[in-house]
């Protein structure tokens, strides 16, 4: 280069403007507008489990039921194999690409959408075959029946667990195939025992014991082999419903309206965990031993059949008197079983509580209250649990003696009928056999009957959740908002959190053109950042509305709204890695560069630059390894990453000292210009951000305009209210 010329400067480009999105994920999003379901981008994946790595088919299709569409992923080996009436579809390309086929001609011409410009593209089919994969996906628009069409439903209970069961009814029906064929199996031994008794030994028919012997050695072996495929068909079906029902329990707790959680976070992860008890009883040893139940009726009958229907009689009266024994015990085991979960959420709510709040509980030598909390859950959970397993056992033993009673009276009888004449020894010896297995399946059901009242308790706690009212409902259509000017509205809002009777909020109204910068101060409690939850969403207000850019954000899909725009909560919550994967938490996508730009924004390169680890230093869980000020600013960084048109913060420097203070304030001032602030802050150094102040105090406005003159109104004592 030469001296008289100078550098080049470097590329500024926009964050908000850049495009880091997969390109199967902007086919969908093209394919949708295509079909006359317009839906954002930000809404297609919210929720959806993608990382910074390629956004897979199963995904594409999760996400086009979004838009109301039914897809699939088919295999067409070229694209001449593609019907022209399936068209538009995608087509997966290699080396991670895709692409919407509009059509295709005869003489070898191609039209296609290309995510990357979002335009059209005419190549010929050759060059597309070329780098065609030989998979496409398919969609059609589902079709929504309006207002006058008939909604009524039967109502379906739990059908988020028993419907995902039933969606694996072909694998569990090759189970109970395999439980026929074992049961049948099971005939043998006996049958072998009998012949070699009556036939073979009083004739030395050696012959015919090796023939025997053979024919059920080879019987045993089939067995063994039923079995074991009965076990890995159980397991598999096991393994993908609890996949999906885990992934579904987890989407709709992420789904769920704040003011539907539950108060306690270690209660609610307890119900979650319990889904384990649920998962276990219907996937492992329990799910055949109900199969093989009705199985008692036919070695019943095959015992009245080789032996004699007296001898069958006795398991035949045995079977209800154990069942009877076990109904009778679930009334007492359902209610010691409902007991101990309510007690066994109580430990866990304190254990949670504990692991948090342990620096406080130090500081306070608060160790001692807690540990009686502590020791008294545990025994009553621990006497609870007694008591449920001495029941279980009960039911358990009393199982065995009927078994073993079973056999003795069997042998009695069947003397009896030995001395008549009426059976033979081997029949004997064989209806003794057939009745232990006949009732083999009664014992091991009535030592799950504990396990049968978790799995209840667990089921109904679960459905609690299942049911509770989610954020983006299936049926309800979103106006189409991907990017909004910067416009805020509450008309006449009044709003109370959940369980509290005092308004945080009370009839406010409040208008924030686009652009403007705005600061919200006021008392502890007095509602400022419940302004800011409502204009996010997290909350719906009882009376009244919030507009974005005059639009009743309840019309806005949440993962449009908050995509437009940055918040910083008090909380400065972190999540366990690295600080890198903090920033960019909500969007993995993104490249260094913006990462880098926002990080420089909120000052978080002023304390990385001087450590080794850099942007992978890790932060510990809730960013504990960090100070409240570089957590902070960590949490600034990410509401800053995507360049969005709303910048929304709460106290962003509560946690910083006064030279951290304004070295952010002049950094802030350059990255808001054009943009929306809104500042609820009590520190009145950060007011130099604003133009305007708002007064908030006992949850309604009580002054409203220029800063410069609110501030003089509370120096005069005009308005009651602190200013910080």
């Amino acid at each position: 280069m030469d001296d008289g010329v100078p550098p080049k400067a470097e590329w500024q480009v926009d964050p908000g403007s850049v495009n880091f999105e997969d390109p199967l994920l902007e086919c969908v999003y093209m394919l949708a507008s295509m079909m006359q379901r317009p839906i954002s981008v930000e809404a297609l994946k919210a929720g959806l489990p993608h990382s910074d790595a390629h956004f897979t088919p199963d995904l594409a299709v999760r996400a086009a039921e979004r838009a109301g569409l039914t897809a699939r992923t088919v295999r067409r080996a070229t694209i001449e194999d593609i019907q022209p009436v399936t068209l538009p579809c995608i087509v997966l390309l290699k080396q991670g690409g895709a692409c919407i086929l509009l059509n295709y001609t005869k003489s070898g011409k191609a039209n296609i959408a290309i995510p990357e410009g979002r335009g059209q593209k005419e190549i010929t089919v050759a060059e597309l075959q070329e780098q065609y994969t030989g998979y496409a996906i398919f969609a059609r628009t589902e079709y929504k029946f309006d207002s006058r069409a008939s909604d009524i439903q039967l109502k379906k209970p739990k059908a988020w667990f028993w419907g995902t069961l039933i969606k694996f009814w072909p694998i569990y029906s090759h189970v109970m195939l395999a439980s026929i064929l074992i049961n049948m199996f099971a005939i043998a031994s006996p049958l072998f025992v009998m012949n070699v008794y009556d036939r073979v030994v009083p004739n030395g028919a050696s012959a015919t014991l090796a023939v025997l012997a053979i024919g059920v050695t080879t019987v045993f072996l089939f067995e063994f082999i039923m079995k074991n495929l009965r076990t890995y068909l159980v397991d598999v079906a096991g393994k993908n419903a609890d996949v999906i029902i885990a992934s579904r329990l987890l989407e709709q707790l992420m789904a769920m309206k704040l003011s539907n959680k539950p108060p306690s976070t270690g209660a609610m992860a307890n119900n979650l965990r319990e889904f384990e008890s649920l998962r276990d009883f219907f996937t492992s040893g329990t799910l055949v031993a109900l199969i093989d139940l009705p199985f008692i009726f036919l070695f019943i009958w095959i015992i009245s059949v080789v032996a004699a229907p007296q001898v069958a009689v006795i398991p035949l009266i045995v079977v209800p008197l154990v069942i009877l024994v076990g109904v009778v015990l679930q009334i007492p085991l359902r209610k010691v079983i409902e007991k101990t979960h309510k007690e066994s959420s109580q430990k866990h709510a304190l254990l949670v509580e504990t692991i948090d709040g342990l620096e406080t509980i130090k500081t306070t030598a608060a160790e001692g209250r807690i540990q009686r909390s502590w020791e008294r859950f545990v025994g009553l959970t621990a006497d609870s649990a007694g008591k449920a397993k001495l029941l279980s056992g009960i039911s358990t033993t009393f199982a065995q003696l009927a078994i073993q009673m079973t056999t003795v009276v069997v042998v009695i009888v069947g003397v009896f009928l030995i001395i008549e004449k009426e059976m033979t020894m081997g029949a004997l010896v064989a209806s003794s056999m057939l009745s232990g297995r006949a009732l083999a399946p009664l014992g091991t059901i009535a030592g799950m009957l504990t396990r049968l009242q978790q799995s209840r308790v667990a089921l109904k706690s679960l459905d609690n959740i299942m049911s509770s009212e989610v954020e983006r409902s299936e049926d309800k259509t979103y106006l189409h908002r991907p990017r909004l000017s910067g416009e805020i509205e509450l008309k006449k809002v009044t709003f109370n959190y959940p369980n509290q009777e005092i308004k945080a909020l009370d009839n406010v109204s409040l208008k924030i053109k686009p652009g403007e910068r705005v600061g919200i101060l006021g008392r502890i409690g007095s509602g400022k950042s419940t302004i800011a939850r409502l204009t996010l969403g997290l909350y719906d207000p009882i009376e009244g509305s919030v507009l974005a850019d005059g639009t009743d954000i309840r019309q806005i899909d949440p993962a449009d709204l908050r995509r437009n725009i940055g918040y910083v909560s008090q909380d400065n919550y972190l999540f366990f890695g690295s600080v890198k994967e903090n920033i960019s938490f909500g969007a993995p996508h993104v490249d260094d560069q913006t990462i880098l730009r926002a990080a420089s924004l909120a000052g978080v390169t002023d304390f990385l630059k001087t450590h080794p680890h850099g942007f992978d230093l890790q932060v510990g869980e809730r960013g504990m390894s960090l100070s409240g000020g570089q957590r902070q600013a960590v949490v600034i960084a990410r509401s800053l990453l995507l360049d969005p048109p709303i910048l929304l913060m709460d106290e962003p420097t509560s946690g910083m000292d006064n030279s951290s203070e304004a070295a952010f304030k002049q950094r802030l001032s350059k990255a808001v210009v054009g943009k929306t602030l809104v500042l609820v802050t009590h520190r009145s150094s950060l007011l130099t951000l604003v133009d305007r102040l708002v007064i908030v105090d006992s949850g309604r406005i009580v002054a409203d305009g220029p800063k410069a003159e609110v501030l003089e109104a509370l120096k005069q004592g005009q308005i009651r209210a602190s200013a910080g």
